[in-house]
């Protein structure tokens, strides 16, 4: 090989090896394509500097599930905590990850936003130093607008809160309706007026004169101006007042809150007199998560309906009582002198033993619209779950109340009728009465008479007189009506009244018109309570 050719050999594996590291070269300088981040739904420690209260804030986002892989957009639900917690209380104690996917059949996807709330109860302070409502809807709404796909109007927008935060729930959309037009409030945290004067000077001066003013004041001059604005209780009183007129407002409250379960009723109260449409329901609970938690599926629901702007129903669906118990279970007689047909249903087992048995004695408006026949469906629903053994094997006994006088005497005679001819219970704590509509009268003005014979009485609707009082000797009550019932201030009056002397009671507000139909939903929500009071 000549030198010429050497030479061409040379500079072609030169020039290959020019290319070759231009090629190099050029794969390094392509930009690395990263991997796409997994969506993460809850958003923990999110945060941005607020302009309006000059510090930092936090707030957490829970995604729905359907956010990831679709492009539409969502109602927004804001979570408020309750005073001395934080933005983490809805997903570290409330578990609402949990709770929103466990109901996910009953509700609609939804944007949660957890926000810090500090120990603001979510208004304005009066002195203008430190206005949370007004970073709250002008700073806080806006951002989580611009950074998520939400619905951006006031009707696709909800806020629910526990103790303080039910406070928030409540003030927020009537102080914004054009931003928030749905309020779920739980324990709601807040004072009637006779509480709001009766507050001790130091809890008075720490929690709520820094919010509402009138530091070191007493008497009607902690009534501020300020105060005045932001307190139902006040701003309720003038009749012309819309301001809660038109939201999807929904209350529940334990009935062992002790001082809150009275805000609360109150506030249901002065909603029926001024005929301001919402949900009220009490249960029987203490100020914890246990309680907000079996809040939750209803809350849920209820929201669903609002950004649906679907009315909410007024009445839950009938439950399901059972089979119809069959005629010859069924065994009537009459007192002396008398025509009235008393009805008593034995227990199954009744012939093949030889114990004695606990006895419920319902003094029973029944329904108006099935005669001659009478309507046998409380008397299926009670013989339906002793045989379910939900309730303890026991006898059964109707007494019908309408067109007829029940006087204490007859009442003591139905009584020593069954202990003559039935082997009933000698143990007062295995004699139950209830009572329903014009039924729990008779049952509320018997049973203090009929005490070392009964130990526990459930009042359902009962038309009660005007300032109610419950015997304290060794009773135990159980009071149940109707948010939309018509004697909910006299029943009320008497929960206080039990709760004020220390009697044993469970208070039940519930879902309904106070119909019949609703009688029976309660009579079946009460089985457990009768459960427990029939072995005591």
């Amino acid at each position: 090989m000549n030198s010429k050719s050497k030479g061409n050999i040379i500079l072609f594996f030169a020039l290959l090896g020019v290319l070759a590291s231009g090629f190099v070269s050029c794969k390094k300088d392509l930009p690395k394509v990263e991997d796409p981040k997994p969506f993460v739904r809850l958003l923990k420690n999110q945060q941005f500097k607020s302009k309006l209260l000059h510090r930092d804030f936090d707030y957490a986002v829970l995604l729905p599930i359907e956010y990831e892989d679709s492009t539409q957009s969502f109602p927004v639900v804001y979570l408020l905590h309750g005073w001395g917690d934080d933005a983490t209380a809805w997903y570290n104690d409330g578990l609402i990850q949990y709770y929103v996917d466990q109901n996910a059949a009953n509700t609609v996807p939804m944007i949660y936003v957890m926000p810090s709330g500090f120990n603001s109860y979510y208004v304005n302070k009066f002195n203008g130093q430190y206005p949370y409502m007004d970073m709250f809807v002008n700073e806080l709404v806006p951002m989580v607008d611009s950074l998520f796909r939400t619905n951006k109007n006031a009707t696709q927008r909800a806020v629910m809160g526990y103790s303080m935060g039910g406070f928030g729930a409540m003030i927020l959309p009537v102080k914004n309706p054009e931003v928030f037009k749905t309020g779920v409030a739980l324990s709601m945290s807040f004072r009637t007026n006779e509480q709001y004067l009766n507050e001790t000077q130091s809890v008075f001066d720490y929690q709520w004169a820094p919010l509402f003013g009138g530091s070191g004041m007493s008497g009607e001059a902690r009534f501020t101006e300020y105060f005045k604005e932001n307190s139902p209780f006040q701003f309720l009183q003038n009749s012309e007042d819309q301001s809660m007129m038109g939201l999807n407002l929904f209350f529940d409250c334990g009935d062992d809150e002790e001082s809150l379960s009275e805000t609360n009723n109150e506030l249901h109260s002065m909603l029926r007199d001024r005929n301001i449409p919402h949900e009220y329901r009490m249960r029987n609970g203490f100020h914890n998560w246990d309680y907000w938690k079996k809040s939750l599926p209803e809350a849920l629901k209820f929201i669903r309906y609002a950004v649906q702007n679907i009315p909410y129903p007024s009445q839950n669906e009938l439950v399901n009582y059972g089979a119809e118990i069959s005629e010859d279970r069924i065994v009537e007689f009459q007192l002396e002198n008398s025509f009235q047909n008393y009805r008593v249903v034995l227990p199954a087992n009744y012939t093949n033993e030889s114990s004695d048995y606990p006895v419920i004695l319902v003094f029973h408006e029944s329904e108006l619209n099935v005669p001659p026949m009478p309507s046998n469906k409380m008397l299926s629903l009670l013989n339906n779950q002793i045989l379910a053994t939900k309730l303890p094997s026991s006898i059964l006994v109707e007494v019908p109340v309408l067109g007829s006088e029940i006087t204490l005497e007859t009442a003591q005679n139905i009584i020593n009728e069954l202990d003559i001819n039935y082997r009933t219970s000698n143990n007062r704590n295995q004699w139950i009465m209830i009572g329903n509509r014009s039924g729990g009268k008779i049952a509320y003005d018997l049973i203090p008479q009929l005490s070392e014979k009964i130990h526990t009485c459930l009042l359902f609707d009962a038309q009660l007189p005007e300032n109610p009082t419950a015997d304290g000797g060794s009773l135990t009550y159980y009071l149940d009506i109707c948010d939309e019932g018509q004697n909910y201030m006299a029943n009320n009056a008497l929960y206080l009244n039990c709760r004020n002397n220390v009697i044993p009671h469970e208070y039940r507000v519930r879902q309904g018109l106070g119909t019949y139909f609703d009688f029976l939903n309660g009579l079946f929500e009460s089985v457990s309570f009768m459960n427990k009071n029939l072995k005591a």
